[in-house]
Order: structure tokens, then sequence, then C-alpha cells
């Protein structure tokens, strides 16, 4: 792990606990076969693909609010199933 590439990603995302959590789930998409989002030397490991990726702005991630959640109302994004028919 490079710590130029950290220090990069760490200007996208300021946190350094979102960071890791965000780099152990690309990390372990890339072990299982995930192609990468940049174009990346084959000297690189899992995890410098990963922190490239993110210091370049190839990956995000969004923070949900807590209220929101606690609260039981459904999230925007995901739309309510509908009851299955009772036979």
């Amino acid at each position: 792990m490079k710590q130029t590439l950290v220090q990069d990603a760490l200007k996208v995302v300021h946190s350094p606990q979102i960071l890791v959590n965000i780099i152990s789930k690309r990390v372990r998409q890339l072990g299982q076969g995930f192609r990468p989002l940049i174009a990346y030397d084959p000297k690189l490991t899992f995890m410098d693909v990963a922190l490239k990726e993110v210091a370049e702005g190839k990956l995000s991630f969004e923070l949900l609010d807590v209220a929101v959640l606690a609260s039981g109302a459904p999230h925007p994004a995901k739309k309510p199933r509908k009851a299955a028919a009772a036979a």
C-alpha cells in the first residue's frame, strides 16, 4: 500500500473509517474477479487499485440519514414490496 494513494483517497473521502469500509469492500470485489474501473499497473495490489479508484473519483459512497432509517420510513431509493396474495 502506497502512502501517497492513501493521502489522495483521503482528499476525496474525508473520514478514515468510511475509507476503510469502501476499500475493504472493493478489495473483496476485485478478489472475486470484478474488473477494475481504472487502467492500472499489474504490479499494484488490489488495495492500491481500490485506493486509486477512490482518488480518481471512480468510486463513491452515500451516507444514509440515520433518523430516517430509525423512524421506519422506507428509503426513497427502495420501493415497498407488495404483499403476497393469500391463497
